[in-house]
Order: C-alpha cells, then sequence, then structure tokens
C-alpha cells in the first residue's frame, strides 16, 4: 500500500464571507484584508479588457494567494502516466502519489495534431479540437486551474517543434508566405478554448503559455532562429489574432524564458513583448544537478528577479515549468529541498504557481514519483508541506469581484522588423493600432516625406514600399510609422538593412563581418545563458573588419556561454578552429559541438594573451561531463553528419570573476 494512504490530513480550508470577514477583523482591531468589502469591485489590468469575469477573477486569486502557497501543476496529469495504461476520467499519477490532483493541470497543442492525449494520431481536426476542449473541460471540473504550452509544428519544413531551419517566425509573421498556415492553427487553438464550458455555458479560463523557452536555441522560436524584434512580434500577432480577431475572451497570456539569467534581466526582458501583451510572468528551469546548491541558489535569483519585475508591472509571476532531468533517483529529496529554498527566499516563495512535465510512462522519466517509486516518500512529504497546494486547497478562485481597466491606445510596426533584412525593390509596411482608429496614419524612411497608410482588410494600416535597387547595398535604414490618435502622435519604429549577405562558407561558425558592424544584430545571432556581452571589434581580430569581443562576469554564476545554430554536414573536416585572444586569467573556455541529442566538448584555457589559433580536433572531442546518456560516444562521422549546433562557455577558474577574451573566424576545417 503506498505511502500516501497513510498522509495526514491537509490542513482545513475556512471560507468567510467578505462582510462576515469584515466584521470579524472589525473586532478583533485587526486591518481589512485586501478585497474583503463586499460591495467593492477590484480593479485588473489585463492584456484583454473585454476577459470574463471568471478570467478576471483568476488573475486576481493568482495575484492574492502570492506567498499564501504554490499552487502545484503536472502537464497531462489525466492522460499519460506509470499507473495507467488507458486514461478515464480521473486517471492520475498524481492522484494515485496523494490521493489528491495538481491544482494546475497543463495540456499542449500537440492535442490538436493527435500527437499527444486526448487528442486522436490521425484523427480529423474538428475531433482533436473537441479533445481538448474536453480536456480543459475534465480539469476544470476536478477543481484545478488550466494551462495551455504549445509546441508548434515547424510551419517551412512540416517537421516538428525541434526542427529550427527555415527561419520559421520571419515565415509566419504577416506578408510570409506561411503566414495563412499559421493563422489556420491559431483559429484551432481558438476554436478549443471557446469550446470549453462549463455545464452552466460559462467560458473556462485558460492560461495560454506560447513561445516558450525562447532563450533556448532548441525550438525554431528560440535564439539564434528568430531576432528579438521577430518574436515579440509573432508573440503580438498571437495575442492580437486570438483577442481581437477570433474574439478568444478567456485567455491569459503568460511569457516564460528559459534559465538561467544570474539574476540579471536584461537578456530575459530582451524578447518581452511589452505589458499589453502579458499577464503572466513565468520562468522555466530543468535541474540536471541533483538539487546542488549552486542549482538552487541560481534558480532562487532568477525567480526572485522574475517575481520582481512582475511586481513591478502588476503581473502574475510563476514558475512555468521545472523538472528534475538528471539520473532518476539521484537526490531522494529533490522536491523537499526545492520547496524549502523557495520558502526560504522571501522573493522567490511568492511565485504563483509551478508545473513539471509530463508522466509519458513507459521508459521515459517521471517527473512525478508514482507508488513505489524512489522518491515517493519525498513528494508526499511535500504535498503534505503546508506551501504546496494542490487542487483541494483551492477555493475561491473565481470568486473575486472585478472589473477590467480599458486599454490604452497602442501602436506598433509590425513589418519590417527590427533589424530585418530587406532584399527585394518592394516590400509591404505594416502597423497595428489597437484600442484606438486613426484618419491619419503614415510611414517615413530615413525621416523623409510621409507615405499615407490605409487600413486593409486584416486589420493593418499598411503601404508599399518601393526601394531605389541601388540601396540594395547592405546599408541600414530607419522606418518610422505614425498616427494620430485623439489628437497625439503615436510613433514606432524599426532599423531595417537592405541587400543580400554573402553566405558563409560550408563549415563557418561566424567570421563577425556580415553583421553591418551593428552589435546588437550579433547578439540576436547567438542564445546567451548567464550574464555576458557579445559586442564586435576591430581591434582584437584575426582577419577582416571586426572580431568578437566576448564579455563575461561570475558574479552571479561560475559559467556563461553563447551557442548559435548549424544544421551541417561537417564530415569533410576533422577539426574546429578558432582564433582566440585570452585575457590571461585562469579561466576556461569550452568549445562545444551539438548532434543527434549528444553534446561534445573540447576545453582550453584562456592565458595566452596576444592571439593565436585554436586547433580542436573533433577525435579529442568528448561528451560532457553530465551528458551522462551519452558517455561512450564520440563525434565521428555519423555525429558530424548532423551537427546541430555550436556553443562556446566561458568557466569560472578560482581568480578573476570578469572579464573580456577575443574571438575570431570560428570553422570547421
Amino acid at each position: 500500500m503506498p505511502i500516501s494512504a497513510f498522509r495526514a490530513p491537509r490542513r482545513a480550508v475556512i471560507t468567510l464571507g467578505a462582510a462576515t470577514a469584515a466584521a470579524v477583523a472589525a473586532s478583533a482591531g485587526m486591518p481589512l484584508a485586501a478585497g474583503a468589502e463586499t460591495n467593492r469591485r477590484q480593479r485588473v489590468k489585463l492584456v484583454d479588457d473585454c476577459a470574463t469575469p471568471q478570467t478576471r477573477a483568476l488573475f486576481q486569486y493568482m495575484l492574492d494567494q502570492q506567498g499564501q502557497g504554490i499552487l502545484f501543476g503536472h502537464e497531462h496529469t489525466l492522460t499519460d502516466g506509470f499507473t495507467f495504461d488507458t486514461f478515464t476520467e480521473t486517471t492520475s499519477d498524481v492522484q494515485a502519489t496523494t490521493g489528491d490532483y495538481p491544482a494546475v493541470f497543463g495540456w499542449d497543442t500537440l492535442i490538436l495534431n493527435g500527437f499527444q492525449k486526448p487528442g486522436v494520431y490521425g484523427g480529423t481536426v474538428e475531433e482533436n479540437i473537441e479533445a481538448m476542449s474536453w480536456a480543459f473541460e475534465k480539469s476544470d471540473a476536478l477543481g484545478g486551474i488550466n494551462v495551455l504550452s504549445a509546441h508548434l509544428y515547424n510551419f517551412v519544413t512540416g517537421g516538428d517543434f525541434w526542427d529550427t531551419t527555415g527561419r520559421v517566425v520571419s515565415q509566419i509573421l504577416p506578408g510570409g508566405p506561411k503566414h495563412a498556415d499559421f493563422n489556420e492553427f491559431l483559429d484551432r487553438i481558438a476554436a478549443s478554448v471557446k469550446g470549453a464550458k462549463r455545464p452552466d455555458g460559462t467560458l473556462i479560463p485558460i492560461v495560454f503559455r506560447p513561445f516558450h523557452e525562447n532563450t533556448g536555441g532548441w525550438f525554431w522560436w528560440g535564439a539564434g532562429h528568430c531576432t528579438s524584434a521577430e518574436f515579440i512580434e509573432i508573440f503580438r500577432y498571437t495575442v492580437e489574432y486570438l483577442r481581437d480577431t477570433k474574439k478568444v475572451h478567456n485567455l491569459l497570456y503568460s511569457y516564460s524564458p528559459n534559465s538561467s539569467f544570474g539574476g540579471d534581466p536584461t537578456n530575459y526582458m530582451k524578447t518581452y513583448p511589452g505589458d499589453e501583451f502579458v499577464d503572466v510572468l513565468g520562468y522555466d528551469a530543468y535541474d540536471n544537478s541533483a538539487g546542488s546548491p549552486e542549482w538552487l541558489a541560481g534558480t532562487m535569483k532568477d525567480l526572485a528577479m522574475v517575481v520582481g519585475l512582475a511586481e513591478e508591472r502588476g503581473k502574475v509571476p510563476a514558475f512555468t515549468e521545472f523538472g528534475e532531468s538528471g539520473d532518476e533517483g539521484r537526490n531522494l529529496d529533490w522536491f523537499t529541498d526545492l520547496l524549502g529554498a523557495l520558502k526560504a527566499d522571501p522573493a522567490a516563495s511568492r511565485v504563483s504557481h509551478m508545473l513539471t512535465w509530463a508522466n509519458f510512462g513507459g521508459n521515459n522519466r517521471a517527473y512525478v514519483p508514482f507508488p513505489g517509486h524512489a522518491m515517493e516518500p519525498d513528494f508526499v512529504e511535500f504535498y503534505e508541506d503546508p506551501y504546496s497546494l494542490f487542487a483541494s486547497d483551492l477555493d475561491g478562485v473565481y470568486d473575486a469581484r472585478t472589473y477590467a481597466v480599458p486599454a490604452a491606445p497602442f501602436l506598433h510596426l509590425v513589418t519590417p522588423t527590427d533589424r530585418q533584412r530587406v532584399t527585394t525593390a518592394e516590400t509591404t509596411i505594416r502597423m497595428r493600432l489597437t484600442s484606438a482608429t486613426s484618419r491619419k496614419a503614415t510611414y517615413s524612411i530615413n525621416g523623409g516625406t510621409p507615405v499615407a497608410l490605409t487600413r486593409d482588410s486584416a486589420g493593418f494600416y499598411s503601404g508599399k514600399w518601393s526601394i531605389d535597387p541601388s540601396w540594395l547595398d547592405n546599408r541600414t535604414v530607419t522606418v518610422k510609422v505614425s498616427a494620430k490618435v485623439n489628437g497625439r502622435m503615436m510613433t514606432d519604429s524599426a532599423l531595417v538593412f537592405l541587400g543580400e549577405v554573402e553566405p558563409l562558407p560550408v563549415g563557418w561558425i561566424d567570421d563577425f563581418e556580415g553583421y553591418a558592424g551593428d552589435d546588437l544584430t550579433l547578439s540576436e545571432a547567438y542564445s546567451h545563458v548567464n550574464a555576458n556581452t557579445t559586442t564586435l571589434t576591430a581591434d582584437h581580430k584575426a582577419s577582416g573588419a571586426y572580431g568578437l569581443a566576448y564579455s563575461y562576469d561570475f558574479a552571479n554564476a561560475g559559467y556563461t556561454g553563447i551557442g548559435k545554430s548549424v544544421g551541417q554536414d561537417w564530415t569533410a573536416f576533422s577539426a574546429l578552429k578558432l582564433w582566440l585572444k585570452g585575457d590571461g586569467s585562469t579561466n576556461g573556455m569550452t568549445i562545444q559541438v551539438v548532434s543527434k541529442g549528444a553534446y561534445f566538448e573540447y576545453n582550453t584555457g584562456l592565458s595566452n594573451t596576444s592571439g593565436a589559433e585554436v586547433n580542436a580536433p573533433f577525435a579529442d572531442f568528448r561528451p560532457a561531463p553530465w551528458d551522462t546518456g551519452h558517455a561512450d560516444a564520440r563525434l565521428d562521422a555519423e555525429h558530424l553528419a548532423a551537427v546541430s549546433a555550436f556553443n562556446l562557455y566561458l568557466g569560472y577558474g578560482g581568480t578573476t570573476a570578469a572579464g573580456t577574451v577575443y574571438v575570431d573566424d570560428i570553422r570547421a576545417e
């Protein structure tokens, strides 16, 4: 019999009516709790000022319960697990282990493709829309809060979300050749969300978390596969299409980059779509260190940062995805250690909810221990802690009486995006204006004569931009859009590159010549882990006009890294080479090549300050120490044929905490 059969009772949930609570507080001389006045509606500021009353109440609940406990969530808890083969309406590994359901039920848009239950592989679009609506309805009936993530297929190649080829985001933005396909999938999301209803017909509120973990490079919407501006615009477009075009009003919108940031908000906010488009500020982090003090400290620092940013903006902070991803059973106290670290941090403890990934059964990882699993006792202890909240702890989630603050007019340039490269003699300029209309909208190039924009059938203010062919010479221009709204001129602008850039030869990662001397464009080409700054340098280089200045700071983390997608066959080459000018420190550099899910590394020092070529034979690369699943793999011909990514890490050597190294001409030879 599982330990959960003898669990201690959960703490009692006592609910007082607001008037009763006010009377009790007054008689006891206590201050009134926020929202205790019966007849006063609370003011909420949401992405959707037409959100349903229940959706507004959910947002207010998540704000109010901060510091009172953290809602535990589990992905696909009803449809996949180790304790059942066929899902029913009540199956759940969480319930089998604790006797309770998670407070947050996670689902994914893969249901709409039939790739995840309760979707049906090969089923019709209508069947899978209905299946996702069913999932929302069943979770709600069991007392949980619904969160929807989106692992979207590659709209260019037809591959999955891991397929990072095709510069997908640029192709699905308005005007892109795959924009209609993206709209069609958004239509499915809209239908499933609008189809999620309670027996009384009210719509079920759902937290929607699209384009998650974008600061990493493993998804096609991630760093290195689109610019920050492209990411921001596709996130904005998604919100505007669902909210304004499809009239979906039971969604809250979540932004959730992945770890780690060393507590520095710079990279976290680099792709932030704006307060007008985000209700929940999230953060994803997985642990492959068995709950090491370093991982816990870094995660708490980042979560504290997220909480601070959320409080500044009136948003809900959340630990949107987490999990123990090392070897099974390495730390049998992992859940309670994590909860203890959260409770001990005054800021991190204020995240509203924390969601771990699915138990897909079979040989897959158990992100939630099940009866008989080595970590079951710890998970039960985690459950029994009053600070972890499960479905039975939720009360009054949708009771708050609220009203929405009317949205202010918002204007943004949709296409071209900032730092976009335009290679044709004509393109379309599109501007979106929400919560207002304008009778005078224009665009201008480099401050020149304004040209009128007219409202088109898709709701954009748009116009053709004819470009002198002689301008397609790699120059930069500034595109500015303007609109007069209620007597006030609103504007937005973007720096745009004109003309083609000659592609690098096969095997080359970077020569740092193709960024038009622009540091932001360079930074956008790479993913970034922990605190670092990348800039172009004309003074320290091996060849050409520019090299890379790679600055690090280990004040908040013991390593930092940059990465770039590759997608090449390197079987014709025998080594990876780069020019390196170190800073004389005892810190180290790790050159990492990723292929077929394996991470191969070569280490070198930073002591040489004169600048020299580093030659790293592929035969000398070895799997990363933490990549135990590929411990015996080698960077052989099979792996060289499918190189997917290149990363360059700097690690703390114990003497110098900050510095700058210089790199140039990174290539396979």
